[in-house]
């Protein structure tokens, strides 16, 4: 792989989970990362995910969810056991994954969060997500993402 690997691309390597590396050059006035990366790779939308920090009950969860959805927080609460979420600080979600907002991945985090992936990830063959870095996705089988992280798999995209 060219350049720095990332803690992520690093767990991949290590477990031996079979992965693709996909980079592309990072625009940083784009809006949207994950979109930045469906449009810069040519990839089909449903497929590629972003990875969102949550504060459900005062403890973070990541929610990894399509890139053409939204998180939907109340189903992210219940599939974490909890009450209630809202979007987790950006300092506090940079502080415990150890990756910089647009690039966090759902995998080698600092600190081992709870994980939640929406169920259509499931749908596919490979899923992308962030490998560690903007501009850096990783292609991967869904299963495998559920048993690195222990993924709580369920219904929590809206839109």
């Amino acid at each position: 792989m060219a350049g720095k690997g990332t803690p992520a691309t690093a767990l991949l390597q290590k477990q031996k989970v079979a992965h693709t590396v996909h980079t592309y050059d990072h625009d940083p006035r784009a809006e949207s990362f994950g979109l930045e990366a469906v449009e810069a790779l040519g990839l089909e939308p449903g497929r590629v995910f972003k990875t969102l920090v949550a504060d459900v009950d005062g403890k973070l969860v990541v929610g990894v969810v399509p890139v053409t959805g939204q998180l939907d927080l109340k189903a992210l609460a219940a599939a974490a056991g909890g009450k209630k979420a809202k979007m987790a600080d950006p300092a506090a979600a940079q502080r415990a994954t150890g990756y910089v907002l647009g690039g966090i991945s759902p995998l080698g985090h600092r600190s081992r969060l709870p994980v939640v992936l929406d169920g259509s990830a499931l749908d596919h063959p490979t899923m992308f997500c962030s490998g560690g870095r903007r501009g850096l996705e990783v292609e991967l089988d869904p299963a495998e993402l559920v048993r690195l992280t222990g993924a709580v798999v369920a219904g929590i995209a809206a839109g």
